[in-house]
């Protein structure tokens, strides 16, 4: 009896189906750790060529546009009869135009973005900051802090531009490839790292779950003689 229970709780804990899905996550694991080191690769190539990196995000954005305007023309076809029929026409023609002067002229679009980023991070700073002065709640002093740090680096931009277009772009959108990554990098080394653990924690119970079967099976001939010499 205690065999057979050691030998089920072996097969239910460490059975061929619980190690193939192991095998699974650990290799999910891994991927998500490469592609981590990847996407960090990338943003420290582009943190030193920021000028590629704009040129490259800005051909990226307008060929995401162009897909993206052929998507939503494709579907405002196939969606003739409804009502929105002519705002998803209107969206995706907008869509086709941006993807198509981007491509064409993408050192005016950059400069452009760059100062609409520029305007962002000043309007988003300007808010942020009145809102901490005015709510003054629990985390006034991040909340100050990050509104006048909008508004410096809003300023910032602005004070350069458009000399500072060819690498703002390129190098707000390395930082973010390389957070990206390094976080890809923590979640996948942690991942893999708990997995281990919970492997160890089941070969510790495998190994007690025997050597309770053999102490029950040496135990199991001495009751048997007892037994038999009453």
């Amino acid at each position: 009896m205690g065999t057979d229970r050691a030998d089920r709780t072996g097969a239910r804990v460490g059975g061929p189906e619980p190690q193939r899905e192991k095998k699974k996550l650990s290799r999910s694991f891994a991927m998500m750790t490469g592609l981590g080191v990847v996407l960090v690769l990338a943003g420290l190539v582009g943190l030193v060529y920021t000028g590629l990196a704009t040129l490259t995000t800005m051909f990226l954005f307008g060929w995401l546009l162009l897909i993206g305007g052929v998507v939503g023309l494709l579907q405002a076809v196939q969606s003739r009869k409804s009502n929105y029929f002519w705002l998803a026409v209107v969206v995706a023609a907008i869509n086709l135009a941006a993807g198509f002067v981007i491509l064409r002229r993408p050192e005016a679009s950059a400069e452009a973005l760059t100062m609409f980023a520029a305007l962002l991070f000043l309007i988003g700073g300007l808010f942020r900051l009145v809102g901490a002065l005015v709510v003054r709640g629990s985390h006034f002093g991040l909340a100050v802090v990050q509104g006048a740090f909008g508004i410096l680096l809003g300023f910032l931009i602005l004070s350069n531009w458009p000399g500072n277009s060819l690498y703002v772009i390129g190098t707000f959108f390395s930082l973010a490839l390389l957070f990206d990554g390094l976080s890809l990098v923590a979640m996948g080394m942690g991942s893999r790292r708990i997995l281990g653990l919970v492997k160890e924690d089941e070969v510790t119970e495998e190994a007690g779950a025997a050597d309770g079967a053999g102490e029950a099976t040496e135990k199991r001939p001495t009751e048997d003689q007892e037994q038999s010499n009453n």
